[in-house]
Formats: structure tokens, sequence, C-alpha cells
């Protein structure tokens, strides 16, 4: 998956203008240092014609070859490459709906505030982890707000910015949020969070009396902290590790972000538990390929055969099919909380079938039915185990709950494999499970009252509903971008000519923290019809290669992750160790 994390972009020519004196609109940053050795970044050459700038402050001996030379890695162009590569990302994830131009424009505010301060604080690593924050908020479809709050608080944690800049530079609505979860960090500190008494009492002071969009924040956030817990000593790693099982990951669960509660509790098994996560892990990785290809095997059957189907394709207008595989914690909870073995762990593989019932029918019973038709349809397909069906739609749960769940065995002759559990379910009773009074979350994050849960739902919406009020585009008035088709290049664009200009290009290298001659060589460098100003194509040629810069990062992170797996994987057989003694130990693993 693409993140924002990768957001080091195709890299633009910058002479050595960069401003060694605090920038008057940035207080606090300090001039940023040049590397002792460039990044690994594919870098466009500029011609010989634009290279006066970088041979001015060349020595005579190496001006005649400067413009075949690689310019400094840390330039202006390369801050713009990163500041319009980091803002594409996320107005992506965050959809159409939420990437208004309000929050478009924020969004690049908290941007160009951000980059050059994390750059300073902590270098490339600690500008990765805000972006890997923000993607992670924007994945969750949070507001402009929140997002913003996120690549802030890394540079707020490392002192790189204060409150008072956010405040002037960003707005009074960001550092609430960023003041919010401030307090969240430190609040399982005020208590023994051992004591499951004292851990739900937090869990409900939570969800009662903070804004519900900095508790979001806070478990995105603790989340990084647990995919970066190695750096840390045991002891601390054991400490943040009960925290997070204990009170963020019910928390997850009770604001409905699933995905990232299995991730917080998955990694706080690890760290608290090591062996046992070990011997589970082993465990499901011995199954897990052919698992996956299992259930991509399955949902691609059921997918053909349902919409083969007549009677059903007569009542259902939508079909989808979601796969699942089991987490380690789950698992962990499975074998030894509830004492079943291996071969009992039924639900290790789960497929959810979800049905849009046709909307000009005029039986109000196609619903039921389009699941129960789905059901026989199965059951011609797979063998059903006997006596695990539990039909939700015809006795629905007390809290109105509604689904068919039944149990699959795809063992072979040979070969036993756990059951695979299938829930049918249509699109409104899935709305209303996740998200309606029948939701479980609330209940998992310690709330057993449903008074009490329905009023926390209440909350949370009601805050959505005010940061989207906030952020809503307003009707277009002669300028504005509401209607633009390039964000990014609106947000550059400050007047709204549909040209970049060089003062406007300027005024964006000096909020980053460099200069005009950094201005002029990217406007050098990408001004193809030479007229002084960026159109709109051109800067979309910018663009692509930003965007391909990035993909290759991406694939080279990918295959690096997985010859790191496939090193694990023999260096857990013992032949990283034979190789190293016929090397003589020189042989080095990452």
């Amino acid at each position: 998956m693409a993140t924002a994390a990768t957001t080091s972009a195709a890299a633009v020519p910058a002479g050595g203008s960069r401003r060694q004196h605090q920038h008057p609109h940035r207080p606090g940053l300090r001039p940023r240092p040049r590397p002792s050795s460039p990044r690994r970044l594919h870098r466009l050459r500029l011609p010989a014609a634009g290279a006066g700038a970088g041979a001015a402050a060349s020595s005579p001996s190496t001006s005649s070859s400067s413009s075949t030379t690689p310019p400094p890695a840390e330039g202006g162009g390369r801050l713009v490459a990163e500041l319009v590569g980091a803002f594409n990302e996320l107005t992506r994830r965050m959809g159409e709906d939420l990437a208004t131009s309000s929050s478009s424009r924020l969004l690049f505010r908290a941007l160009k505030l951000a980059l050059p301060a994390l750059r300073d604080g902590g270098g490339d690593r600690a500008l990765a982890r805000a972006l890997v924050v923000a993607a992670s908020l924007a994945d969750l479809q949070m507001d402009a707000e929140v997002i913003s709050a996120g690549i802030l608080r890394e540079a707020l944690d490392a002192g790189a910015i204060s409150m008072r800049d956010v405040k002037s530079q960003i707005g009074i609505s960001i550092a609430h949020l960023l003041h919010e979860s401030l307090r969240l960090k430190h609040a399982p500190s005020k208590l023994d969070v051992v004591d499951d008494e004292s851990a739900s009492a937090l869990r409900k002071f939570c969800l009662s009396y903070y804004d519900i969009r900095a508790v979001i924040l806070e478990l995105v956030l603790k989340l990084d902290m647990m995919r970066h817990l190695d750096c840390l000593p045991k002891y601390l790693q054991r400490t943040k590790s009960l925290e997070v099982l204990k009170i963020y990951a019910p928390l997850a669960h009770a604001v409905g972000a699933g995905n990232l509660s299995l991730e917080l509790e998955d990694l706080s098994f690890r760290y608290l538990f090591p062996h046992s996560y070990d011997h589970i892990d082993q465990w499901l990785r011995s199954q897990e390929t052919e698992n996956k290809l299992l259930i991509d095997s399955y949902k691609e059957q059921l997918l053909l055969a349902l919409k083969d189907d007549d009677e059903l394709s007569q009542i259902v207008q939508g079909i989808s099919i979601q796969g699942r595989y089991k987490s380690r914690f789950s698992t962990m909870k499975k074998l030894v909380k509830d004492g079943r073995k291996p071969e009992e762990v039924n639900d290790i593989l789960a497929l959810r079938v979800i049905l849009e019932p046709q909307c000009s029918g005029t039986s109000s019973n196609w619903g039921p039915r389009a699941c129960h038709r789905t059901h026989e349809i199965i059951q011609a397909l797979w063998k059903e185990v006997p006596g695990r069906t539990k039909d939700y739609i015809t006795r629905p749960k007390g809290n109105g709950y509604q689904s068919l769940h039944i149990a699959i065995d795809v063992s072979e002759p040979g070969k036993m494999r756990p059951l695979m559990e299938i829930q049918i379910r249509t699109k409104e009773m899935h709305k209303f499970a996740v998200g309606g009074e029948a939701s479980h979350s609330l209940y998992k994050g310690g709330l057993t009252d449903p008074g009490e849960a329905k009023r926390l739902k209440a909350i949370m919406l009601a805050a959505a509903e005010l940061a989207a009020l906030r952020l809503r585009d307003l009707p277009a008035s002669g300028q504005g971008d509401s209607d633009c088709r390039n964000r990014a290049f609106c947000q550059l664009d400050k007047n709204g000519d549909g040209r970049i200009s060089i003062e406007e290009l300027t005024e964006v290298m000096e909020d980053l923290g460099a200069g005009g001659k950094d201005a002029e060589e990217l406007m050098h460098l990408l001004d193809a019809d030479s007229d002084g100003s960026l159109s709109t194509d051109e800067f979309e040629t910018f663009q692509r290669q930003i965007e391909l810069m990035r993909s290759l990062e991406d694939k080279d992170d990918h295959y690096r992750k997985i010859l790191k797996e496939k090193l694990q994987t023999i260096d857990s057989a013992g032949l990283i160790q034979v190789y190293r003694k016929e090397l003589g130990d020189k042989l080095l693993v990452s």
C-alpha cells in the first residue's frame, strides 16, 4: 500500500541559496544543515543555461562542470516536491467528500509548517512517521483538522514548533485537538492500569469527557508508537504495551476502529508475551499462505455462484464479499482463555456476504429472502457443519442485530483445515451492526449500559457534524478553488489566475525555509514554454514525476520487507549461521 510516509519525491535542483537566518514568519526554526551524504534519490539535472546560480557559488575549478553536477539533497525544490506529494496522497485518501476546498487549504498550511520543522528537528524519520500517522487518519476518514493535528503532533513532541505557532499559523481548533490529545497521552499514568475496574473507568472517562476526534488521534499515535517500540528498553516496552492493551485497544473498539484495535492488540501481545506470541505466530504462519489463498478462492467461487443465480439477481442489485484472517491475539484468547485446541478454533477463516436488495421492489421481505437464498446457494456449493447455524435474521438479537451465521467444512481427504465462518446480511443490517445500537464496539470499550452507549454515539456524531460545518465549502464568489480540478495547483496559485507566478512560488519556498534562488531554479526547470510562470499542464508534469519516484520507493520498501522476511525464515533454520561461519562472520543480515 502506498503511504504518505514515502513522500521523498522526485528531487529537483536547488542551489546553495538556502537562507541561513531565521525566517520572520517561522518562529523558532533553525537553518537546516546540509547532510553529509545525499539521500538515495533520483534527481533532475538543470540544463547548462540554468546553472548560473549554482556556478556562481562554485570554485573556479568546478564552475565549468556545474551544469552536470547533481545539486545538494536539501533544496527548496525538494521540499516543494515533498509538500505536493504528501498533499496529493492525503487528499486522495480522504476522498472527494472530505477533501473540500476549506479542508485542502487547512491541510496545505499544516504541511507547510510541519515539513521544514520536522526536517530540522528529526530528519527523514520524524517526517516519515508524521506522514504515516496522517495517512492512517485519512484512511479512517477523519476530517482535515484531525489529519493536520496528526501531522503537527510529531513536530510538537520534538519541540520543533510550539502551541503558539499552531494557534497563530493554523488555527485554534487544531491547537485544541493537540491539547486534548496531549492530555490523553498522560492519562494512564494517573492510575493503576493493571486493575480492570480502574482501566474500565478511565476508558469511560476518555469517551465521555474528551473530544472523540482527539481520542482517535491519540489511538493512531499509539499505534505508531507500538510499531517502533523496539528502540525502547524492555521494561518500557512492556509497560507501554500493557497500557495499550488495557486502555487504548478497547478504546479503538469503542470508536469503531476495529482494524486499529486488532493491530494494537497483536503488537501488545507480542511485547508482553513474546514466547506465546511466537508459538501462535508460527502456527498461523504455517497455514497463512494456504489459508489466504483459500479465502481468495472461496470468495471468487461464491461471488460467481451468487451472480449466476436467477432468483437472487431479480431481488439483489449489489453483492459484496469480504474476507478475514484471524489475528494473533484473538487466536490466543480462543486457545488459552477458552481452552480450545488449535483444530477447534473455528473462525480463523471467515467471509462476510453483504447484499443490497433492489430498491424498486414492492416486497419488504426481499432482504431476508436474499439472505436465505444465499444460504441455500452456499449449501449447494460446500459442506455446512450441522448445528452451527445461527439465524439472527428470523430471530434478531435483543439489541436488533440481524445476520445469518453458518460454518463450512473446507477440509479435504487427508488435509484437515479449520472451519470457515460465513456471515450473510443486507447492507442495511451491516450498517446497523457496525454503527447503530446493535454495535458491540462500545461494549468492548467497557460500556455495558445501552443508554450510555447511545449517548456517546450521539456525542461522536455531533463532533463530526460540527467539524464538517467548519470545513464546508461556501458558495463560490468570484475567486476561489471550490471547483479547481488540481487541488495542489490551487494552493500555490494564490490569486486564482490559472498560473503559478515566480512570486507565488517564492512565497511557498520562503514558508518552507528556502529562498528566491531556489524558486528561480525550480521555475526554470518546470517552465517548459519559458513564459516565467507555470500552467496546470506544466505543474501536472511535475506531479507525475513526484508520483513516479514515490511508486519506485514504495516498491523498494516492499521488496526490502520481502527480503527481510525471507532472511529471517532462513535464519530460523540455522542456515545464516552456516554462511557466517564459512565467510568468517562477515555476512551481515539486516
